[in-house]
């Protein structure tokens, strides 16, 4: 794996402990962008081992689709998580009243998860 990678997968790894921490104190809309940004990074790593950057966010929900989910090297659900995910960050992010429930943000930590397992399994199995 390259050191990049890696480097991704922990920052995904620390930001899916921020947003834990951020849920407990009740910052719901900021634990909502902090486990987005986990599931970002996952993409990022996996898509880096292919040497691909993107600058914008679409571009790495696009290229993850492209590169993961339509060649059936990943599950469909990690690109679906990642895209809600992203519109649970919005709406926290923006919304000056955010209704971002912290149960879907709860769901949204357990998918970080799981995605970060299956993206180290992933890496692990490649040549």
């Amino acid at each position: 794996m390259k050191s990049e990678t890696e480097k991704l997968l922990q920052k995904a790894s620390r930001s899916i402990r921020a947003a834990e921490r951020l849920l407990k104190e009740g910052d719901v809309d900021f634990a909502a962008s902090r486990v987005y940004y986990a599931l970002f990074y996952i993409a990022e790593g996996l898509l880096n081992e292919r040497e691909l950057q993107f600058k914008k966010h679409g571009g790495v929900h696009s290229a993850f689709a492209e590169q993961f989910i339509k060649t059936k090297q990943m599950d469909p659900k990690f690109h679906r998580w990642l895209v809600d995910a992203f519109d649970e960050r919005i709406q926290g992010d923006y919304e000056v009243e955010s209704a971002v429930d912290a149960k879907d943000v709860t769901a949204t930590l357990e998918q970080a998860r799981e995605f970060l397992q299956a993206a180290r399994q992933h890496l692990a199995s490649q040549p």
